[in-house]
C-alpha cells in the first residue's frame, strides 16, 4: 500500500522543525510517525482498510484508533488519507455492531483466533474480552475525524446501530451483576488472562459507573469499576451526543448519551475518589461499590495520568495534581525508578519494567516545562538504538525491552512531537 503524500511531506516537514528546535528527538520522529501507515494498514479484498496493532496480526478497536489518531489533523489535505481514515471508522462500526463485547478482530472470518468459553462467538472475533474503553476509541476516533473534516459520509445506518449498541451495553453494564449475560473463561492461562466467579468478575454493587472484564492492558479488572475507562466513557458519550445530533437529528440518542455521562460521572465522584493519608483525595484505579478500592495506575490509557489527555479533567484540577503526584511516586505500586529512566509500568509486564506510553502520558499531561524535558530525555535515552518506541523496558536496562513492533506507542511519541511543534 502507498502512503499517502501528506504524511511522507509531514513526516519530512516535521523532522526539520525538531531537528532546529529539539535536535535530540528529531532522528526518531520520522519512523515513529510512518510506522503505523508504514508497517500495520493494509487494503482488504472487499477494499476496506484494517489496521493490526503489530506484532500480533489482529486488530484492536482502542490501539487502531490511537495508533491512527495522530494524521487525522491532515486528513482533509489528501484524499487517500481520508479514505483509509474513514474506512476504519466504517470497520469499527462493522465490528461492534457484530459484537460489542469483543476487544479484537480478524481481518477475514478465520479459525486463527482464541478459543475462550463464553456467550457468543463468531470467526471475526480474535479476542472476546469486554473492555469499556475500546468501545470509547470508536466514538472518539469518529468524533476527531468529523471534527476535523466535516466529512458526513461516515453518518451511516451502521454507524447510527453501533452508538445505540454502545449506549445500551454501557447502561446494562452498570448493573453487571444482576442484567449481563457475558462471561469470560479461558483455560490454561495466567489469572489475569480470565474472569473468575464462573467468567462474571467478581462481585459488584450499583454505582453508577458502567462494569468493564478487562483493563486496555487486556488483564482482567479485579474490581469491575475500572475508573480511568469510565472517565473516558463519560467524554465519549458526550460526543456520541454531538455526533447523533449533527449526523442523525436523533434526538432520543443524544438524550440517553447525555443522562448516561452524567450517571457515569455522578459515580465516579462518589464512588471513585479516595481520601488517601498522604495524598488528599484521589481517584481510584478500580471500585466494586461495596467499600473495595484498588488505588495504582497502569501505564495502558485510558489511565487515571491520562485523564487531561482524555479531556475528562483540567491538568490544575486538584484531585486529578493530587492523583498525579500519587501516580509517580512509590505509593503507586507500578512507579519504577532506575538507572536508565522513572515512571509507570504495568501488571501486564511485571516489576521493574516502565513504559515508552506512560512516559510520553506524563509529558502530554504536564505543566511544567522542566517535567516535560525530563521525560523527553528518558524517552530517547531508553530507544535501545532502534530509533522507535517498545511497550515496556528495564528500568536499569533499556536494552531489556518488550514489544519490538508496537504501533501505538510509535503514534503517541509522534503526537507528542507534534504537539511540541505547534501541530
Amino acid at each position: 500500500m502507498d502512503t499517502p503524500n501528506i504524511l511522507l511531506k509531514k513526516a519530512d516537514e516535521i523532522t526539520a522543525k525538531l531537528g532546529e528546535r529539539y535536535p535530540k528527538l528529531a532522528p526518531f520522529f520520522k519512523g515513529c510517525f510512518l510506522n503505523t501507515i508504514e508497517t500495520t494498514v493494509s487494503k482488504l479484498d472487499d477494499g476496506g482498510y484494517f489496521v493490526i496493532t503489530g506484532d500480533i496480526p489482529a486488530m484492536w478497536l482502542r490501539d487502531s484508533a490511537s495508533q491512527l489518531s495522530h494524521y487525522i489533523r491532515y486528513a482533509n489535505e489528501d484524499e487517500d488519507l481520508k479514505e483509509i481514515i474513514r474506512s476504519v471508522i466504517a470497520r469499527h462500526a462493522q465490528f461492534i455492531c457484530l459484537d460489542p463485547y469483543a476487544n479484537a478482530f480478524n481481518a477475514v472470518a478465520n479459525k486463527n483466533s482464541h478459543k475462550d468459553e463464553t456467550d457468543f462467538y463468531h470467526d471475526l472475533i480474535w479476542e472476546r474480552k469486554y473492555e469499556v474503553d475500546s468501545l470509547c476509541a470508536s466514538l472518539y476516533l469518529a468524533h476527531q475525524y468529523y471534527k476535523a473534516t466535516l466529512d458526513s459520509s461516515i453518518f451511516t445506518e451502521q454507524f447510527h446501530e453501533m452508538m445505540w449498541k454502545i449506549v445500551e451495553v454501557f447502561e446494562l453494564e452498570k448493573n453487571h451483576s444482576h442484567a449481563s449475560t457475558y462471561f469470560f473463561n479461558r483455560e490454561n492461562c495466567p489469572q489475569t488472562d480470565t474472569l473468575p466467579n464462573g467468567g462474571k468478575g467478581n462481585e459488584v454493587a450499583y454505582t453508577g459507573m458502567t462494569w468493564s472484564g478487562f483493563r486496555p492492558s487486556d488483564d482482567r479488572c479485579i474490581y469491575g469499576y475500572l475508573v480511568p475507562a469510565n472517565m473516558m466513557a463519560v467524554c465519549a458519550l458526550k460526543m456520541a451526543a454531538e455526533l447523533a445530533n449533527v449526523g442523525f437529528e436523533d434526538t432520543k440518542l443524544e438524550s440517553e448519551c447525555r443522562s448516561l455521562s452524567f450517571d457515569i460521572n455522578e459515580g465516579i465522584m462518589e464512588h471513585g475518589v479516595y481520601d488517601h493519608e498522604k495524598f488528599g483525595k484521589i481517584f481510584a484505579y478500580e471500585v466494586d461499590g461495596m467499600g473495595n478500592v484498588i488505588l495504582m495506575d497502569d501505564a495502558n490509557s485510558p489511565s487515571l495520568l491520562a485523564a487531561p489527555y482524555l479531556g475528562y479533567i483540567s491538568a490544575d484540577n486538584p484531585i486529578y495534581k493530587n492523583t498525579r503526584d500519587f501516580i509517580l511516586s512509590y505509593s503507586n505500586p507500578w512507579y519504577f525508578e532506575g538507572s536508565a529512566a522513572k515512571g509507570v509500568g504495568s501488571p501486564h509486564t511485571g516489576n521493574d519494567k516502565i513504559w515508552h506510553i506512560a512516559l510520553c502520558m506524563q509529558a502530554l499531561t504536564s505543566t511544567d516545562e522542566a517535567e516535560i524535558n525530563e521525560c523527553l530525555d528518558m524517552i530517547v535515552g531508553t530507544d535501545a538504538g532502534t530509533h522507535l518506541m517498545h511497550e515496556s523496558f528495564n528500568k536499569d536496562d533499556c536494552t531489556d525491552f518488550t514489544r519490538p513492533w508496537f504501533a501505538w506507542a510509535n503514534s503517541l511519541f509522534a503526537e507528542l512531537m507534534l504537539r511540541l511543534v505547534g501541530e
